[in-house]
């Protein structure tokens, strides 16, 4: 099964943005409790996007400690809102924790439950979508936000090459009709994918860093 190799994680975590205490302590929580994070060097990414786009709103599907919010916000504009959800609600009260330690004046959301219904209650538009819940929802959390994401705003999907049992070779193999099946993991990554490039609105590439990333511009 194919990963991202190991020198590239090193070089993009080189060349991103630093670090700060928090996240070094939040990236030391992931490791003691093997919690699964984007890690440091897509982390510098999503800070990056934020600035890209000019963000002022995020809705992440799926935040656990409140590690990927940590980076959009240090991205944001001052005046910019992030909606966390997490089933989760021990993880949801650490990412008020850790986030209430930035250096930000961001105004955070912290909903605890399915991100699917909470973001029914949320109009939009948002410059930025994170979906990093489960992954055989992705379509389904694509589907639930694709018209509240903003002209020239993305959606950034974790876990496209590995994690969770996705096989990257079979995804690739079922978007290109050599394969009909695989486990449930990596046929909800190819779903979501696909979603992606129904849609005329949006524009998707893969950003190959951490565990891998697709990144979709919405183009209308």
């Amino acid at each position: 099964m194919p990963t991202v190799p190991a020198w590239i994680e090193d070089y993009a975590m080189v060349v991103g943005p630093e670090p700060d205490d928090v996240i070094e302590e939040m990236d030391e929580y992931a490791a003691a409790e093997g919690f699964p994070t984007v890690g440091p060097a897509v982390g510098g990414w999503l800070e990056q996007f934020a600035r890209m786009v000019d963000a002022e709103s995020v809705f992440e599907f799926g935040s656990g400690y409140g590690y990927s919010a940590y980076w959009f916000a240090r991205g944001l504009a001052a005046d910019g809102e992030i909606v966390l959800t997490e089933v989760d609600e021990d993880e949801l009260k650490l990412a008020r924790d850790y986030l209430a330690r930035g250096d930000f004046d961001t105004t955070i959301h912290y909903e605890h439950g399915d991100a699917i219904d909470i973001v029914e209650a949320y109009d939009g538009p948002f410059d930025i979508v994170l979906i990093d819940n489960e992954k055989t929802r992705y379509r389904e959390a694509f589907e639930a936000v694709r018209e509240k994401v903003a002209p020239g705003g993305i959606v950034v999907a974790d876990n496209a090459i590995a994690g969770g049992g996705i096989d990257a070779d079979a995804v690739r193999e079922l978007l290109t009709g050599e394969r009909e099946a695989a486990n449930e993991t990596t046929e909800g990554i190819a779903s979501f994918v696909r979603a992606i490039h129904g849609d005329p609105r949006f524009a998707g590439s893969l950003l190959p860093v951490g565990e891998g990333v697709v990144v979709a511009t919405r183009v209308d």
